[in-house]
């Protein structure tokens, strides 16, 4: 498909909201003007993209009511790249528009405004434990996958414990290591590395003791 068969639904979606609408004006791919009130520009792609997103930043330069557009499609992995393009859209102060083609439905999803982050406090909560918890900097920054939490460490000092000593209560585990709860996280053994021999008595399974020598 052509970018031109966004116009026409956009333009008629504008000039029903009173606004007088002309195309390609100083390099704006749609622009809309309304007696006593800022110019509302429109920039359209095929679909949604980094350069669809830059060409609205650059129109901001000319007036705070921007929007880009693009088709609407169907399928999960649209609506996927659609909320995120909402939330980037926010973030920059950009307002999102897209098109059904086959009837030439509008539909606005946001509207230009400054953006104010709703920060929270459970997220930072959490951060903050992670980091005050974790024992040095065992990661680097940028991998994907094998990142290794608070959590592990402390997982690991119970599968090291236990590979010293053979099985053993978990009180114990926790008295030794400092990991206070060590009972719970080896019952419920998350990386497949403890095995109750007895109430209250864990060991290492071979995942586990493999864990240990890597």
């Amino acid at each position: 498909m052509r970018e031109t068969e966004l116009y026409g639904p956009i333009k008629a979606f504008l000039e029903g909201q009173g606004y007088e609408v002309k195309a390609e004006v100083a390099s704006a791919d749609v622009v809309a003007c309304r007696e006593g009130e800022e110019p509302l520009i429109v920039e359209l792609k095929t679909a949604f993209s980094l350069a669809l997103v830059h060409q609205g930043i650059e129109r901001q330069k000319i007036t705070d009511t921007v929007y880009i557009a693009a088709p609407r499609k169907t399928g999960k992995a649209f609506q996927a790249s659609l909320k995120s393009m909402k939330s980037l859209c926010r973030r920059l102060g950009l307002g999102l528009l897209t098109v059904r083609i086959k009837d030439g439905l509008v539909e606005p999803h946001v509207d230009p405004a400054p953006y104010q982050p709703r920060r929270t406090a459970w997220r930072k909560t959490r951060l903050l434990r992670e980091f005050a918890k974790r024992d040095g900097d065992p990661n680097t920054g940028g991998t994907r996958g094998g990142i290794i939490t608070a959590y592990r460490q402390d997982a690991m000092r119970c599968a090291a414990h236990l590979a010293e000593a053979g099985p053993t209560k978990g009180a114990v585990v926790a008295r030794e290591t400092g990991v206070e709860q060590a009972t719970r996280m080896m019952a419920l053994n998350h990386y497949g590395w403890f095995i109750r021999v007895e109430t209250g008595i864990y060991d290492l399974t071979p995942e586990g003791r493999a864990a240990v020598a890597r």
